[in-house]
């Protein structure tokens, strides 16, 4: 298990503990956390999973992929370094804790 706090645009702190191989964005969207849509079901395809990735934690997942950045030049929230996708971010037990930042916004 993967331990993720979800800190939104406000500063409050949501911890859900993951299983191996489920993404940020579907464990989001399977425990009702408002904050990140998922309306294309993890595809790549709409940016509504935008989150900004805690610097300390951008080395547990790889690079950013071609289509994930364009994907990233749609979101409605401005764009940090640490700008990803949630749906491209899958989780393994060895990250152990992982912390995420809610945009104020995925419309």
């Amino acid at each position: 298990m993967v331990t993720v706090k979800y800190v939104d645009h406000q500063g409050t702190v949501t911890e859900l503990e993951v299983a191996e191989g489920t993404s940020v964005m579907q464990a989001a969207v399977n425990n009702g956390l408002a904050g990140i849509v998922g309306e294309c079901g993890g595809a790549a395809m709409c940016a509504t999973c935008h989150v900004y990735v805690d610097e300390a934690d951008m080395d547990k997942f790889p690079a950013i992929s071609a289509p994930e950045q364009e994907m990233l030049d749609c979101t409605s929230s401005p764009l940090r370094p640490s700008s990803r996708l949630g749906c491209q971010l899958k989780l393994k037990d060895e990250h152990g804790a992982v912390t995420v930042y809610l945009p104020e916004t995925q419309q």
